[in-house]
C-alpha cells in the first residue's frame, strides 16, 4: 500500500486520502490480509510500515519534485519486500507512482491504482499515458463516467469508521464549511447562504499554500461577518465536534468532486448536508433525506431555513449502510481478486520472447521519464537529483 509522503497514515488533521488509506488497511488486516504501507514517517495502522522518508513533509505538499523522489524510494523497497517475504500487488494512492507500474510488472506484481483526484486533463493524460500497465480505480460512479476510455478495474466508494464519529441529535445554530480554501471548494458560496438564511458560520480547513491564501484574502475575509468564525485545520477530535454540533455541512462546490468524504463524515454524526449538484454529491446526499442538493448559489438560503424537516437518524443510517468500512474492505479485495485473476491468466500466455519485449519498453520509459526531469530541472540534472535530509 503506497502512500504519499506529505501526512501520517492517519493523518492528525487535513488528510483525506490518508484518512481512507487507513481504514482502508485496518479494514484488509482485520479480513486477514498482511499489508505493509509504504510511505513517510509512522503509522497508526495495524499494518507493517516501511518508511522511505524519515518525517512527512506537509510543507512540500503541492510541488512537483517530492512526487517523482518518493515514486523512486518506492521501486527498491518493494523490491525488497518481494524478495524478502514475497508480494501479490502493490495498491497506489499517490501521483507519480504509476510510473513504477511496468518496473513492477516485470517483478510478476499488477499495480492497482485508486484514482483519487478528478478526472481532469493533467490526471486523465497521466493514466491514458500508462492504461495498460495499471488497474484503476474509481471513488464514484460519476468519476468513472467521466473517463469512458480508461481502464477501470472497478468502483469503490470512500468510506469511514461509523463508530468512530459521534452521533448527535441535539444541534448548535450554526453552519459548517470543512475543508480547503480553495475556489474549487468556494466558502465563500457558504458565507453568502449562510448570511441570507441568518445563520452564523464556521470555517475550518486548510489554508497554506499561495492560491488558498490569495482566495482567502480576496474572497472569503471581506465576506467574514462579527458571528462567523474561522477555526484553521482542525484535528481529528475537533472535526468530530464541530460536524456533530452544526446544524449542517455547507459543501457549494464548484467542480466535478471525485467523493466527498466530508459529507459522509457529516452524515454519519446525523448531520444533514446542503450542497450544490457536482460529481458525486447526487451518489452521497438523498435529497430532502440526508440533505438538500440544489443547482444553483441562490438555491441554498432557502434549503438552510427547511432543515428542521430533516430527521439525523437516516444520516447515520445511508453512511452505516453505504460508506462503512465492512464494505471498504470488501470492495477492493473484490477487486484484488479480479485483477490476479486476470493477471494469471496474462502472465500463463506470455511467450518468454515477450519478456525482453517488456524489459525493453520498460527501459524506454525510464529513458523518458529522466529526460523529463532533466527538461523540467535542468540545474539539477548537472549535478543529480537533490536528495531530501535523511531520506532512504
Amino acid at each position: 500500500m503506497v502512500v504519499p509522503p506529505y501526512f501520517e497514515v492517519p493523518p492528525q488533521g487535513y488528510g483525506g486520502v490518508e484518512s481512507v488509506v487507513a481504514d482502508l488497511t485496518d479494514a484488509l488486516v482485520l479480513r486477514g490480509h498482511q499489508v505493509t504501507l509504504i510511505g513517510a514517517g509512522r503509522t497508526g495502522t495495524s499494518a507493517d510500515m516501511v518508511s522511505v522518508w524519515p518525517a512527512p513533509i506537509p510543507q512540500r505538499l503541492g510541488e512537483p519534485f517530492p512526487e517523482l523522489v518518493h515514486a523512486g524510494l518506492v521501486r527498491p523497497a518493494v523490491q525488497r519486500l518481494v524478495a524478502e517475504r514475497g508480494v501479490d500487488l502493490v495498491h497506489d494512492h499517490t501521483l507519480a507512482g504509476p510510473l513504477n507500474a511496468l518496473s513492477f510488472a516485470l517483478l510478476g506484481l499488477p499495480t492497482v491504482v485508486t484514482m483519487h483526484g478528478p478526472v481532469q486533463s493533467d490526471l486523465h493524460d497521466l493514466y491514458t499515458a500508462v492504461n495498460d500497465d495499471i488497474e484503476l480505480v474509481a471513488i464514484s460512479d460519476r468519476q468513472r463516467s467521466l473517463g469512458p476510455e480508461l481502464r477501470w478495474a472497478g468502483r469503490v466508494h470512500n468510506a469511514i469508521r461509523v463508530d468512530s464519529f459521534p452521533y448527535r441529535r441535539d444541534k448548535g445554530d450554526y453552519a459548517l464549511f470543512l475543508g480547503r480554501f480553495h475556489p474549487q471548494k468556494a466558502p465563500h458560496l457558504a458565507l453568502e447562504a449562510a448570511h441570507a438564511a441568518g445563520m452564523p458560520l464556521i470555517l475550518a480547513g486548510k489554508c497554506s499554500e499561495p492560491l488558498e491564501k490569495v482566495y482567502f484574502a480576496e474572497e472569503v475575509e471581506p465576506r467574514l461577518s462579527a458571528e462567523d468564525r474561522v477555526f484553521g485545520v482542525a484535528d481529528a477530535v475537533s472535526k468530530r465536534r464541530l460536524l456533530a454540533d452544526a446544524r449542517c455541512l455547507l459543501f457549494p462546490i464548484q467542480w466535478e468532486e471525485p467523493f466527498g468524504m466530508v459529507m459522509i463524515e457529516a452524515m454519519a454524526c446525523g448531520t444533514p448536508v446542503v450542497a450544490l449538484r457536482g460529481g458525486a454529491v447526487s451518489e452521497v446526499v438523498v435529497d430532502g433525506v440526508t440533505g438538500y442538493v440544489r443547482d444553483h448559489p441562490e438555491e441554498l438560503p432557502a434549503a438552510l431555513r427547511r432543515l428542521d424537516d430533516l430527521d439525523p437518524a437516516p444520516c447515520r443510517q445511508r453512511v452505516a449502510e453505504l460508506f462503512d468500512i465492512d464494505g471498504l474492505g470488501a470492495g477492493y479485495e473484490a477487486v484484488y481478486r479480479e485483477v490476479l485473476a486476470r493477471h494469471a491468466a496474462t502472465v500463463s500466455h506470455v511467450r518468454p520472447s515477450s519478456l525482453g519485449l517488456l524489459q525493453r519498453r520498460f527501459e524506454r520509459a525510464q529513458h523518458r521519464t529522466r529526460r523529463a526531469v532533466r527538461a523540467a530541472h535542468p540545474l539539477d540534472a548537472k549535478a543529480g537529483p537533490s536528495k531530501p535530509a535523511g531520506a532512504a
